[in-house]
């Protein structure tokens, strides 16, 4: 099963040392190696979006834009969008915000039977309304 690994996730991996991880988050970079090993980490363009976002170093930026395009990206089409506005109104109408981002990931994921590897528990609720 292939694997959409979240913003925070990759940010652990991509900028920040071993020795400023707590153990959860060591064992969460340890599970993307391995993720990455066996060819299953997914990056998704949102995702590539906010990595890549407030770099303000030209230098760094092309650095982990090069590295980043070492992944293939799933082509996204309209029935995703939809699929993530559709997600919204669900979660919306029971009282759960959240970000088109989150919403796209979501969509992204469950209409390909993927998994999605973040630590941010948001994903939990709304896994709950649409699942």
């Amino acid at each position: 099963m292939q694997i959409l690994v979240d913003t925070p996730i990759w940010s652990l991996a991509l900028q920040r040392t071993i020795e400023d991880l707590n153990p959860r988050e060591q064992t969460q970079t340890a599970a993307l190696r391995e993720l990455i090993r066996d060819g299953r980490a997914q990056l998704v363009g949102p995702v590539r979006q906010e990595l890549l976002c407030g770099i303000r170093q030209e230098k760094k930026f092309r650095e982990l834009r090069d590295y980043l395009r070492a992944f293939d990206e799933p082509v996204l089409d309209g029935a995703d969008y939809e699929d993530a506005a559709h997600i919204h109104n669900q979660c919306r109408t029971r009282g759960i915000a959240g970000s088109a981002i989150d919403f796209l990931i979501c969509s992204i994921a469950r209409r390909r039977n993927w998994e999605i590897f973040t630590p941010d528990q948001d994903f939990a609720r709304y896994a709950k309304v649409f699942s």
